[in-house]
């Protein structure tokens, strides 16, 4: 995929991504598209506040508790407390885990059909979930489905991305993330994809 007019769009708006544009060098974001929704908001539970080896291992653990390793609701629903701890999900997680399925398993979360709900919809039904917060789902947004206007203003790394840029004393809260990055739509997320990558350039 091409996000040739995107970056158009981002330098033209911004001077300053311009220059962190002009030193990352084209953009290559790019999405997890295998698998189910399900799969995908099930992994970003499990993932949560571990380091990626360890969230692998135990998700690896997790996705075998399934026929052919894909989690699926009412499956989901009879694995017992005893086995989700034996491959390493906390009782905080498997609760989570337990509340992602019982919605989708009783309708309330239309989870095959996720994609074609707007930004907004979305975000606000999957912030019903216990366990999946603004960030998390701001995740599934962009990673999952290519939504190309998200900007995570809870996230850490755009925080320090967008103070590095603007030359700021202190880190921007959320609100002013959204002030700054204002500019940037349609296409936050792009921006926020080089905010990241400029943390990584000296």
């Amino acid at each position: 995929m091409s996000f040739r007019k995107a970056v158009n769009h981002l330098k033209r708006v911004d001077p300053k991504l311009a220059a962190i544009i002009d030193t990352v060098g084209p953009c290559r974001f790019t999405t997890l598209a295998e698998g189910t929704h399900f799969e995908a908001l099930a992994r970003a539970i499990v993932f949560q506040q571990l380091s990626g080896k360890a969230a692998a291992t135990i998700h690896g653990r997790f996705a075998a508790l399934f026929p052919k390793n894909t989690p699926v609701a009412h499956r989901l629903l009879d694995i017992t407390e005893e086995t989700f701890r034996s491959v390493g999900v906390s009782r905080q997680k498997s609760s989570y885990l337990r509340d992602l399925a019982t919605r989708v398993h009783q309708g309330e979360l239309p989870v095959d059909t996720l994609h074609e709900l707007s930004d907004e919809a979305l975000l606000a039904a999957l912030i019903g979930v216990k366990g999946i917060g603004r960030w998390t789902a701001q995740m599934f947004l962009m990673f999952r489905l290519g939504r190309l206007d998200v900007l995570p203003d809870l996230d850490l790394g755009i925080q320090k991305g967008i103070q590095r840029a603007y030359r700021m004393r202190a880190l921007p809260t959320p609100k002013r993330v959204l002030q700054v990055g204002a500019k940037w739509a349609p296409y936050r997320t792009i921006a926020s994809w080089y905010l990241w990558r400029s943390l990584e350039t000296p």
